[in-house]
């Protein structure tokens, strides 16, 4: 797949981020994670996140990366492109972007570097020297310590053909209208806030109607319906699964730093698809955080 192959594929559908699969001891757990996509794949997402922030990117050693990522891209061969996450510093990014594109990644979305703060033009250099290692599609992750700004994006689209697509988690709209009215159609622009599903209205009216889902990771037949909803304009449907789902699910996730990651494997583990405990320093949900996000899976019914 090219770049513009990739472009073409996020600019419409709904995408997600598979959790990654441990045993009791923390270890990946390659058989489940198989399972796990072999079911979500048939689903329709337009492509998959390997080894992306839901997926506990932060807490991988390289030879996991390059085992979830192979894993990833074999089974879900000729079903749905696998995209990688990579991130952490240059020479680590550009050493796990090569190693995504060596395995079959259809491309990466560069996540945030980490800790250190740096200019916008320094956060430019980076993403230019991770695109510039790599053939393949590069989508770059506003978040956190990456804050690019137009005038940052329109230098990488210049020097950076590979550069496809933007991922929005800041939730400054001043600066998403500034950069999609500045860049145009040369990006693809995906919504990127924590249960994206509750900017996906306002994202979508401001030119940004593609975002990834974690719901989809337990409940992706309503994952699904809400993004068909939106693309549709369905204001009832949309309205209802807001205030019957996702505003209590909020009150669940919020209860805790890190809980957007853990509330997804408690949900997984309900659907029937245990992925384990997540690594520190996350923490699991306790039993009551647990036994009200099953009562709000089950009245959704099945899945």
């Amino acid at each position: 797949m090219t770049p513009q192959e990739l472009k073409h594929t996020l600019s419409s559908g709904l995408l997600s981020f598979p959790v990654t699969d441990f045993d009791a001891q923390g270890d990946f757990r390659r058989d489940t994670y198989i399972k796990r996509l072999e079911w979500l794949a048939p689903y329709g997402a337009s492509a998959l996140f390997a080894a992306g922030g839901t997926g506990e990117f932060f807490s991988l050693d390289q030879k996991e990366y390059s085992d979830i990522i192979k894993t990833a891209v074999d089974t879900c061969k000729g079903m749905v492109p696998i995209l990688a996450g990579a991130g952490g510093p240059t020479r680590v990014a550009i050493q796990q972007a090569q190693e995504a594109e060596r395995l079959g990644a259809q491309g990466i979305l560069l996540l945030p570097h980490y800790l250190t703060e740096a200019s916008p033009e320094g956060v430019a250099a980076h993403v230019e020297a991770v695109c510039k290692s790599v053939k393949f599609g590069v989508v770059v992750y506003n978040r956190n310590v990456c804050r690019l700004k137009p005038d940052q994006l329109e230098m990488l689209a210049e020097r950076c053909p590979n550069l496809i697509g933007f991922k929005d988690g800041m939730g400054d709209i001043e600066l998403m209208v500034s950069i999609r009215r500045r860049l145009g159609d040369r990006f693809t622009y995906l919504g990127g806030l924590p249960t994206a599903e509750v900017y996906a209205a306002a994202y979508k009216a401001l030119g940004v109607p593609v975002y990834s889902s974690a719901v989809f990771n337990f409940v992706p037949k309503t994952a699904m319906d809400f993004y068909k909803a939106i693309a549709a304009d369905d204001h009832e449907t949309v309205g209802k699964l807001i205030d019957d789902f996702f505003l209590p699910y909020l009150d669940i996730r919020n209860r805790c730093a890190g809980y957007a990651v853990s509330i997804v494997k408690a949900g997984a583990k309900i659907a029937g698809y245990d992925a384990g405990p997540v690594r520190a320093p996350l923490t699991d949900l306790k039993p009551d955080e647990y036994e009200r996000l099953a009562a709000l899976m089950d009245k959704l019914g099945p899945q």
